[in-house]
C-alpha cells in the first residue's frame, strides 16, 4: 500500500448552471479550447468546435469518451446540456426494457435506473479529467419548492433541471458548481406596497446560498461578475494546449541515377520495313445501323458510405458512420441472429427493434461486426 501526498494534476470538473439565455455556452466557449457536445443546438451562431450532434445515448457515451482515444486534441470537453442529454439517457433506458416512457416503470424507477446510467457516463468523464481534459456540463434552472424539517413553512429554490435523482449526483460529481442568474434589485417606493426592479447585471456565485446551490474549491468569492476571467487563474495553471503530433520530415525518396538513352540507342540495328500491300483498298461500307447500348452498371451512382446509410433511421445512421461501420455487416449480425433474413434492407428493419435491439445494444452489436470481421478469411 503506497500513500501520496500532494495535489494531483488533472483537468477540472465543472457545472455551470442558469435560467435559458444567461450565458452559460458564451461562458463555456471561454474555456482552454473547448470542443462541444451540443444536445441541443445552442453552439449553431458559435464559432466553436463540436461533435455532431448525438442522437443517441450511445453516440453521446462515444463521443465524451473521445480525448481518452486522442489525448491532446480536446482541452476542455463542453457537455451542453445536462437536462437534455438526460432526454437521450431516459430514451436509453426506455428501448432496454421495451418501456414507452420514464414513467411506465412505475414507482418512480425509471428516474432510478437513468440516473444509474447517467453515472457511468460520469465515470467515463472522471476518466476524461484523470487524463488531464476540463470537463464542462451546463445545465438550465427550475424553481422548486423546498421544505426544511425545522422551518413551518416552503420557499423557492433554484435547482438544475433534471430529475430530483440526478441533480444531486451531478454535484457531488463536479469539483466546481457555478450559478449564474440575473442581479436584480427590487426598490420600494414610499408608502407603497409594490415594488420596481432594478438593476440586472450578469453574475454567478461560486458558494452555497439558501436558494441556490454552488461551491468550489479554490477560494472563489461568494459573487463574481459573469466573466471568465474572474475564475481563469484555475485552469491555466493545470490546461495545456492541445498539441498536435510533430510532422515526420519527409525524406524524399532516392531515384537511381538513369543513363540518357536516345531515340537512337532505342531503334532497332536492322530495321525490317515495313510490307506494303498492293491490292486495291475496298470501298469502306456503309456504317452499321445504331444500336441502343443496353444499361451498364457506369450509369447507376457510384458507391460511397454516405449513399449506403440513406434511408437508415437517422439514429443508427449516425451510430454507422461513427464507427465505420456498414449496412451489410448490420444484416449479416442480424441475420446470423435469426431476427430477419440476411437479404432484408436495413432500410426496412422495424423502427422498435432498432432503437430496442441495435442501438439500445450497441456495445455489443459492434463487438459482434468486429468479431465477423476478425473470421473473413482475407
Amino acid at each position: 500500500m503506497e500513500i501520496t501526498r500532494g495535489r494531483i494534476p488533472c483537468g477540472q470538473k465543472v457545472i455551470i448552471y442558469g435560467p435559458e439565455g444567461i450565458g452559460k455556452t458564451t461562458l463555456a466557449a471561454s474555456f482552454p479550447h473547448p470542443v462541444f457536445i451540443d444536445t441541443e443546438g445552442s453552439t449553431k451562431n458559435f464559432d466553436v468546435a463540436r461533435f455532431p450532434a448525438p442522437t443517441s445515448w450511445e453516440m453521446l457515451k462515444q463521443e465524451a469518451e473521445y480525448p481518452l482515444t486522442h489525448p491532446g486534441e480536446v482541452g476542455t470537453l463542453v457537455i451542453d446540456t445536462a437536462d437534455w442529454a438526460e432526454k437521450l439517457c431516459n430514451r436509453c433506458v426506455c428501448q432496454r426494457a421495451g418501456k414507452k416512457g420514464i414513467e411506465d416503470f412505475g414507482y418512480g424507477k425509471g428516474y432510478v435506473f437513468s440516473a444509474e446510467e447517467f453515472g457511468r457516463l460520469l465515470d467515463s468523464l472522471d476518466r476524461v479529467t484523470l487524463a488531464g481534459t476540463h470537463v464542462v456540463v451546463t445545465a438550465h434552472t427550475t424553481l422548486r419548492k423546498v421544505e426544511q424539517p425545522d422551518e413551518m413553512t416552503s420557499y423557492d429554490r433554484w435547482e438544475l433541471k433534471c430529475s430530483k435523482y440526478l441533480s444531486p449526483l451531478i454535484k457531488e460529481w463536479a469539483d466546481m458548481v457555478l450559478f449564474c442568474n440575473y442581479k436584480t434589485i427590487v426598490v420600494k417606493a414610499d408608502g407603497s406596497q409594490k415594488g420596481k426592479a432594478q438593476g440586472g447585471r450578469r453574475v454567478m456565485y461560486a458558494t452555497h446560498h439558501t436558494c441556490w446551490d454552488a461551491k468550489n474549491r479554490h477560494g472563489l468569492p461568494d459573487e463574481m461578475p459573469m466573466d471568465y476571467s474572474q475564475i481563469a487563474h484555475i485552469f491555466t495553471s493545470v490546461a495545456q494546449a492541445p498539441t498536435a503530433p510533430a510532422p515526420v520530415p519527409m525524406t524524399p525518396p532516392v531515384v537511381p541515377e538513369q543513363a540518357d538513352v536516345s531515340a537512337a540507342q532505342m531503334a532497332p540495328e536492322n530495321p525490317t520495313p515495313a510490307v506494303t500491300s498492293e491490292a486495291p483498298i475496298a470501298p469502306a461500307s456503309a456504317a452499321p445501323a445504331t444500336v441502343m447500348d443496353a444499361p451498364t452498371d457506369d450509369d447507376a451512382p457510384p458507391f460511397t458510405f454516405s449513399n449506403s446509410l440513406k434511408g437508415i433511421y437517422p439514429p443508427l445512421a449516425d451510430l454507422l458512420r461513427a464507427n465505420q461501420v456498414t449496412p451489410s455487416e448490420i444484416k449479416l449480425v442480424v441475420g446470423g441472429k435469426g431476427y430477419f433474413p440476411l437479404d432484408m434492407p436495413v432500410q426496412d428493419y422495424p423502427q422498435d427493434f432498432i432503437e430496442g435491439c441495435l442501438i439500445a445494444a450497441w456495445p455489443q452489436v459492434l463487438a459482434a461486426v468486429k468479431a465477423d470481421r476478425a473470421d473473413l478469411p482475407f
